[in-house]
């Protein structure tokens, strides 16, 4: 999620809520999550549950039993790919912040994933150059200025058919401003012309509207 300055859509919102009274039934772990990470204080950044729930079914039509999340935040997301996997499969997830991470390694214990998912707290650049690949499936959710340099580690820690996604890749917009100050949109530029420019990435990007308002993001395939 970014920081909004657009208007929500009434629309938007009511919209998620439809789809997720239909088909995202009452889930009390991942309830507990959102709740446990606001009463600790983290920011409301967290994917929306329709987006959550689309990673999870993304990770498992890839087949994944080797998952690279960057940015764990509260661990919400981190919960719903955690559940794509298979018994005997794995998950690390890198966070900055140790209280976050802290946050979401309890909130996994709640979840019942704290065997089958591990956080590493500290600069994600420094812990990624330390990991072997590979990984199936990658999603990165973090800083935006440094996407560019995070989709090279996932590409280095992939193999053929890995699928690599990025969230926020729209930005309301932002992404057009060529001239912008913010270093999230130059940050997220840098990650389009990075894409396009590597011979070993076949990928597209969605635009999304919800109750997490506008915005999007960008799947790939390394081949």
């Amino acid at each position: 999620m970014v920081e909004r300055t657009q208007p929500q859509d009434a629309s938007w919102a009511a919209v998620d809520h439809y789809i997720e009274g239909r088909l995202l039934p009452q889930d009390p772990e991942l309830d507990f999550a959102v709740s446990s990470s606001a009463k600790r204080g983290l920011d409301d950044i967290a994917v929306a549950p329709v987006q959550g729930k689309l990673l999870h079914l993304m990770a498992r039509m890839a087949g994944a039993k080797r998952i690279l999340e960057i940015g764990t935040l509260g661990g919400y997301s981190t919960i719903w790919l955690g559940r794509a996997l298979p018994e005997d499969g794995e998950l690390i997830s890198l966070e900055l912040v140790g209280h976050n991470a802290t946050v979401a390694r309890e909130n996994l214990a709640a979840a019942g994933l704290a065997g089958r998912v591990k956080v590493i707290d500290g600069p994600a650049l420094d812990t990624l150059a330390t990991l072997t690949g590979p990984f199936d499936f990658v999603f990165i959710d973090a800083d935006k200025q440094n996407n560019a340099a995070y989709l090279d580690h996932a590409i280095r820690l992939s193999r053929p058919g890995t699928a690599i996604v990025v969230d926020n890749v729209v930005r309301e917009g932002g992404v057009l401003d060529a001239d912008s100050v913010d270093e999230r949109i130059q940050g997220t530029r840098a990650l389009f012309d990075a894409v396009a420019a590597h011979p070993r990435l076949t990928a597209t990007a969605v635009q999304t509207v919800g109750v997490k308002k506008w915005d999007g993001f960008l799947l790939a395939v390394v081949g």
